[in-house]
C-alpha cells in the first residue's frame, strides 16, 4: 500500500493577527519582565505584538547602554522581515536616555521608515503630559552614574524631579527579581519625602503592572513605570483608545 500525499490543498485566508496594527517590541536580552507585562495589555489579536531580542550586557553602565545603539537596526530587522510595522517600541529606559530618543528613532527608521516610535522615556513624558504632571517622583534600580543621567534627562525635558530614589543595583537579572512589596514600600517613601504630581518607576525589568492600582489607591497619585507607560503609549500610537481602568488611571487617558 502506497503512502497518500495530498498536494496544493485549497485554503482561504482572513486578516490574521495584527489586522488593525502591528507593534514591534525590541526586548533586552537580559529582560525577564517586559514581554510578560506587555502580554497582559496586548490581548486583542487585531493589535499584534511581535518581539525580537537585542544583545546587551547584564551590568548596566553608561558604556554598556550606549553600546546597544549599533544593534538596534539589525534587531528591528528581525521583527516580521519585509513586513510593515505601524509602531516600534525600544525597550530600555536608561539606554534611550543615554543615547537620546532621536538616535533610537533614527536607528528604528533605518529598518522601518514609516513606523511611529516610542521608548520608555518617550512614553513616560507622554504619560506626564496626559496628567498635566510637572513634579515627578522617580524610582530606579540603577547605580549612581546612570541615575544622574536619568534625572538630568527628565529635567531637560521640562519636568521637575524633587525626589529621586534608587535601589542602586547594577545587575539587570537581579532587578527582575525585586518583589512587589519592595516597589510599593519604595514608592511610599518617595511620596512621603516631598509633594509631587506623579510617580515614575524606571526600568523595563522592574515588575509594576500588577501593583499599579494598589499604589495609586495608597498614594492618591497617578503612577506609571517604563513598561506600563510604553505599553499604553504603543497602544495609543497604534490607534487603540480603549479605556482599561484595571491597569490604573493612565489607561483611561488618551494622548491628547
Amino acid at each position: 500500500m502506497s503512502d497518500i500525499s495530498l498536494e496544493h490543498i485549497k485554503f482561504t485566508t482572513d486578516d490574521g493577527i495584527g489586522s488593525l496594527a502591528r507593534v514591534g517590541l525590541v526586548v533586552l536580552a537580559t529582560d525577564f519582565t517586559i514581554e510578560h507585562e506587555f502580554r497582559q495589555i496586548f490581548v486583542e489579536p487585531e493589535i499584534g505584538l511581535f518581539a525580537a531580542r537585542i544583545y546587551n550586557d547584564a551590568v548596566v553602565t553608561p558604556e554598556t547602554l550606549s553600546a546597544m545603539g549599533s544593534r538596534i537596526t539589525e534587531t528591528v530587522n528581525l521583527i516580521l522581515p519585509d513586513e510593515k510595522l505601524d509602531v516600534v517600541a525600544y525597550g530600555c529606559t536608561s539606554a534611550s536616555m543615554v543615547m537620546g530618543e532621536d538616535k533610537v528613532f533614527s536607528c528604528i527608521h533605518e529598518s522601518q521608515p514609516d513606523a511611529k516610535c516610542t521608548t520608555p522615556a518617550t512614553a513616560a513624558f507622554a504619560a506626564f503630559n496626559a496628567f498635566g504632571a510637572k513634579r515627578i517622583a522617580v524610582l530606579t534600580p540603577y547605580r549612581s552614574d546612570v541615575n544622574k543621567i536619568v534625572k538630568s534627562y527628565i529635567e531637560q525635558a521640562g519636568f521637575e524631579v524633587p525626589v529621586f530614589g534608587s535601589f542602586n543595583e547594577e545587575h539587570d537579572p537581579t532587578v527582575a527579581r525585586i518583589d512587589a512589596h519592595s516597589i510599593v514600600n519604595a514608592v511610599d517613601k518617595l511620596k512621603q519625602a516631598d509633594e509631587v504630581d506623579m510617580v515614575f518607576v524606571s526600568c523595563t525589568n522592574v515588575r509594576l503592572m500588577q501593583a499599579v492600582c494598589e499604589i495609586e489607591a495608597k498614594t492618591s497619585l497617578p503612577v506609571t513605570s517604563s513598561n506600563h507607560a510604553m505599553a499604553w503609549h504603543a497602544l495609543r500610537l497604534a490607534g487603540d483608545e480603549r479605556a482599561m481602568p484595571q491597569w490604573g488611571s493612565l489607561y483611561e487617558k488618551s494622548l491628547g
